[in-house]
């Protein structure tokens, strides 16, 4: 610094300093942008997330609620709710009054700010659809998302972070938004959960105590959750960090926000491990946003070992609370997102006042640093982050109940149980699936379940008799004779071999789905015993006439036998007669492979 002095004199060294800071605001004015671009790919990560936890047929309405709920909240955050929110003209530190400035003063107008709080209000709207997925009316589902975006989230953020808002004035530290945005979307969640009621077939009589259980509904796509994950948790970067003031804090909020959600998802798998005897593949996802939502309250606040001790209580509170709410509480939230959102943002705003470092970002005012009580604070900083956790719960469980109330009554919130059960794709949206030329697993319900649908089968009075014909043989006297065989997918190449070795040279191979559990087995999905499960299976159909039929039993017995469950079963079938297209003949003559 010296030697630049000497060569530029005290005015060119401040003229070169003053060009460093306008850099060096361009820079992170820069920064705070891309991170808003990548809060907003998180709506992608929520999607995949949601999508995969559900089934197939209802994933076109998933994509589409987290698409609309983006578009919806833009619209009325511009009229609305960014006015509510950041107004300059802020009164009794609860409500801004809406200038539209966007409008009136665009030259001047604070866009980067705008945008920000933007994309922060869409992930507040997102959260909820996965709670309410696969029985909610899309129509239902747009005017919540306008209502909180417009109105219930702006207010409470603006406690949080209009600078005159009466929580930020107290020292409440909620850096990104643990309980002004993942608490608010898991209350709500939870509330339009309870509001709606549970899928058809999620819970059932027990048939020995006759109490109500908790049944698996397995997602479609694990590959599409854990993608939705990773799309998160790098999106979380810029959730978290958008807002940092130099390099320093946001290579602390970067080590924060992967220090808790690693812990956290390694917690998670080690206690259902433990738990279930598995490590759970869903709730390990589950924790590692569980730890992320911990860990945004007090990204800047706290060192690398509150980080970890707050990822530790995340990964292992979001599998009891989702747990507890799925099997005591009996509120159907297919992806856990009031545990993960609504439980761990309350835990990790209230775990600011825990650990809250000395030094740390946020200051208190004239009292000095808000230090957390582990680390000698007292509990004064506890007791700040306990008021807003319970001002910001009780705002949206009023406003949220009466959202959903009015919803309910005037437009109808839930789908017709016809609609539930054939998917919200084809009925809300017109497609017939999401996915043309897959197949998935056939749904399976309860016969109590069923009663009040629409009945499409002939009645069994009208329907066509089933009469069994004597063999047929071909003229030669030889019989014909269709063996299926069906095992498992893994047994197929060898099996193929065997055939032909004992001179079976044509079959047809179908990938078919298994239906029940082999006695005795029982597995879980998200805490949850899984009853019944179609499992992938494949199916051999070879019609035979020369090669003895019980020749073609042993050798497939032989391929197949392991003296486990599940190697297999083979049905012997009479055929009245075979018909070759290409040449028109028939019985015998129309197995025969061409010379």
């Amino acid at each position: 610094m010296e030697v630049l002095q000497g060569i530029l004199g005290d005015e060119g060294l401040e003229a070169l300093s003053g060009q460093f800071d306008g850099v060096n605001s361009l820079i992170w004015g820069i920064w705070f942008l891309i991170g808003a671009a990548l809060v907003f790919f998180m709506q992608g990560g929520f999607a995949m997330v949601e999508t995969g936890l559900t089934r197939a047929k209802n994933a076109g309405n998933i994509i589409m609620k987290n698409l609309i709920d983006f578009c919806i909240g833009t619209v009325v955050f511009v009229f609305l709710g960014f006015g509510l929110m950041m107004s300059e003209n802020y009164i009794f530190g609860v409500i801004g009054i809406p200038d539209m400035k966007i409008f009136t003063d665009f030259a001047n107008f604070d866009f980067s700010n705008f945008v920000f709080n933007l994309v922060f209000a869409a992930t507040a709207a997102t959260i909820v659809s996965g709670a309410m997925a696969e029985r909610t009316k899309f129509s239902a589902y747009c005017v919540y998302s306008a209502v909180i975006s417009a109105v219930v989230y702006p207010i409470e953020a603006g406690w949080v972070w209009n600078s005159q808002g009466w929580l930020a004035k107290m020292g409440y530290v909620d850096f990104a938004g643990s309980s002004a945005i993942h608490m608010v979307g898991g209350i709500t969640a939870l509330i339009g959960a309870a509001f709606l009621g549970a899928r058809i077939g999620k819970y059932a009589k027990d048939k020995k105590t006759g109490k109500k259980v908790a049944r698996a509904i397995p997602g479609h796509s694990l590959t599409l959750a854990a993608l939705g994950c990773f799309i998160l948790w790098f999106g979380w970067y810029g959730f978290n960090g958008a807002a940092a003031s130099d390099p320093g804090q946001l290579a602390q909020i970067f080590a924060t926000t992967t220090i808790a959600p690693g812990v956290a998802t390694v917690a998670a798998m080690l206690y259902t491990w433990i738990k279930n005897g598995k490590p759970d593949v869903s709730m390990s996802l589950n924790g590692a946003l569980a730890g992320l939502v911990g860990i945004t309250a007090g990204c800047s606040t706290v060192d690398a070992g509150g980080a970890a001790i707050i990822g530790l209580v995340a990964g292992v509170l979001v599998v009891v609370a989702a747990e507890f709410i799925d099997k005591y509480l009996h509120i159907d939230d297919p992806v856990g997102a009031v545990a993960v959102h609504g439980v761990n943002g309350i835990w990790g705003t209230l775990a600011v006042g825990l650990f809250a470092a000395p030094g740390a970002y946020v200051k208190g005012g004239a009292d000095g640093d808000l230090v957390g009580l582990f680390y000698g604070g007292g509990g004064k900083l506890l007791g700040i982050q306990t008021t807003g956790v319970l001002a910001i719960a009780a705002w949206t469980a009023i406003t949220m109940t009466i959202v959903f109330f009015l919803i309910k009554k005037i437009n109808g919130l839930r789908a017709s149980a016809k609609e539930e059960v054939e998917g919200l794709d084809l009925h809300e949206h017109g497609l017939p699936s999401s996915y043309g030329g897959f197949l998935f697993d056939p749904e399976a319900l309860e016969p109590s379940e069923i009663k009040d649908l629409p009945a499409d089968a002939i009645p069994v009075a009208d329907a066509v008799p089933v009469v069994r014909k004597a063999a047929v043989y071909a003229e030669d006297g030889l019989k014909i004779t269709k063996v299926d065989i069906v095992t498992k997918p893994a047994k197929l190449e060898a099996l193929k071999i065997a055939m032909n070795a004992i001179g079976i040279t044509g079959m047809t191979v179908t990938n078919v789905m298994g239906y029940g559990m082999q006695g005795g087995s029982v597995e879980k999905y998200r805490g949850v015993d899984v009853e019944v499960t179609f499992t992938p299976k494949v199916k051999l159909e070879i019609v035979v006439c020369k090669v003895p039929v019980e020749l073609v039993i042993e050798t497939a017995r032989k391929v197949l036998y392991s003296g486990e469950l599940g190697d297999g079963k083979i049905f012997i079938h009479d055929v009245e007669d075979v018909i070759k297209v290409r040449t028109g003949e028939r019985g015998y003559d129309a197995l025969q492979d061409v010379e």
